[in-house]
């Protein structure tokens, strides 16, 4: 079977984008700050949490969220873990924030790809991924790794866009062709059902719709590259999209002009928070339900 997107131009288009990325990112950051509100759960003094010790910010970006992260508890091991070459120097570079005070507590920038996390099973507390999830065409695989890092009765809290994500640009290229120029986005349902098979406590879904607008399609594709945003699909048209095809494709986006005299763009996010499931809980792989539980907790009888 053939994959959906094509890793390495998900990799070359972060990095490129890692200098310009923060300042065009005035969406995912608002995203990501309405997702972090979940946090407050980890406050709650009914709950009784410990101090988480290990926290994730998994595909972070130049670090902004880890940045707050580790400001939120100072003592934590906060991991920035991003696929991006580029996207990692600017957390070294900047330090995590933290450049003004070099004996700060510091986010560690860690090489790190989504399907295959670099982490020791229950060893994270807390696990954030903001944005992240649509580079991945294997969403249960990505839930049952994050449950394997999981701490039993820690917190996941993604963020993912949903499908009817630029969904103004994406009809205005299918009257142009048939090749595919905007990435799929899931839908909220099998978002939702991908968390539950992993075998999460207690998951809690939400979105939200933005509605953005750009001065024409150009100014908007400039954007996208700016965030790293471009089309990575495995069957993208790997030429250069013709002026006339790409001229075809703006007079059709001309036509959903708003009265405002601007062209409309649409974000969907979907969020979503759970909590590590505790040892022995099922977990559906291939359609099996299959159980783990710690060597330590099977008694062993003696003769």
């Amino acid at each position: 079977m053939s994959a959906l997107f094509d890793y390495r131009q998900i990799r070359r288009a972060f990095s490129r984008a890692a200098d310009s990325y923060t300042g065009l990112d005035e969406v995912q950051r608002e995203i990501g700050s309405r997702l972090a509100d979940s946090l407050d759960y980890l406050d709650d003094p009914a709950l009784a949490l410990p101090t988480p010790e290990v926290v994730v910010d998994l595909g972070a970006g130049p670090g902004h969220m880890a940045t707050l992260l580790q400001k939120r508890w100072p003592r934590a091991r906060v991991l920035a873990l991003d696929v991006a070459p580029g996207m990692l120097a600017q957390v070294r570079g900047h330090g995590g924030g933290f450049r003004f005070n070099p004996f700060a507590p510091r986010p560690v920038a860690v090489a790190a790809d989504a399907r295959a996390l670099p982490l020791a099973d229950r060893s994270v507390d807390v696990l954030y991924s903001n944005l992240c999830l649509q580079w991945v065409e294997d969403l249960p695989a990505v839930f049952a790794g994050m449950r394997r890092v999981l701490k039993p009765g820690g917190l996941m809290l993604v963020s993912t866009f949903g499908m009817d994500t630029l969904i103004e640009l994406r009809q205005a290229f299918a009257e142009v062709d048939e090749a595919p120029h905007v990435s799929p986005f899931t839908a909220i349902g099998p978002f939702g059902d991908a968390l539950i098979a992993a075998g999460f406590k207690d998951p809690v879904l939400d979105r939200d719709e933005f509605h953005l607008g750009q001065p024409d399609m150009t100014s908007l594709m400039q954007r996208l590259q700016g965030l790293g945003a471009t089309n990575a699909l495995a069957a993208r048209r790997r030429s250069l999209t013709g002026r006339q095809r790409f001229a075809r494709a703006g007079d059709v986006y001309e036509t959903m002009r708003k009265a405002d005299g601007q062209l409309p763009v649409t974000l969907e996010a979907i969020y979503a928070h759970a909590w590590g499931p505790p040892p022995g809980a099922p977990i559906r792989v291939d359609g099996i339900d299959e159980v783990q539980v710690p060597a330590s907790s099977i008694r062993v009888r003696k003769r």
